[in-house]
């Protein structure tokens, strides 16, 4: 696949490796807004095809992944539950980066520092493809959601 000049990501290296088709897809940054609608804005997609990725802690089994629609918020409980804790919690910002590698507004479900467990929204499930940060403020990943899921061995659950 032709990308350009665009540099590719480890998450888009990984991706590579296992033979999965993705595109990757600049978008102007602005460091005030780093919110998933800004990016949807950018890319001229509906925000129910942009996704960000929220790591959260559990109390009983520690980390894990949520990716969620971008104009929607993680029920904490409902992660929780499907993660197989009594309650959990978004990691403070501090914490992102040792734990996973990447960045807020960078952060990608694919390529962290460990393959922690991973929920998609089940809204995902039925569309063609999504986009997800590829690692770097500025560029997304267009895949299809199933494949990701596979890769990363997420779960499609209600999280909202």
């Amino acid at each position: 696949m032709a990308h350009g000049k665009i540099e590719k990501t480890n998450a888009a290296r990984l991706l590579d490796r296992a033979k999965i088709p993705y595109e990757l897809v600049p978008y102007q940054v602005d460091e005030e807004h780093l919110a998933a609608t800004h990016v949807a804005e950018q890319l001229g997609e509906d925000i129910s095809t942009v996704f960000k990725t929220l790591v959260l802690k559990g109390d009983h089994t520690g980390y894990f992944v949520c990716v969620v629609p971008g104009d929607h918020e993680v029920d904490l409980k409902a992660a929780a539950k499907v993660s197989g804790n009594k309650k959990c919690d978004l990691i403070p910002m501090k914490e992102l980066l040792p734990v996973t590698g990447y960045i807020r507004g960078g952060c990608s479900p694919i390529g962290m520092k460990k393959l922690f467990p991973t929920y998609i929204h089940d809204s995902a499930e039925a569309l063609p493809f999504i986009y997800i940060s590829a690692g770097v403020r500025g560029l997304q990943l267009r895949l299809d959601p199933k494949a990701l899921a596979a890769y990363v061995r997420a779960s499609f659950v209600s999280l909202s």
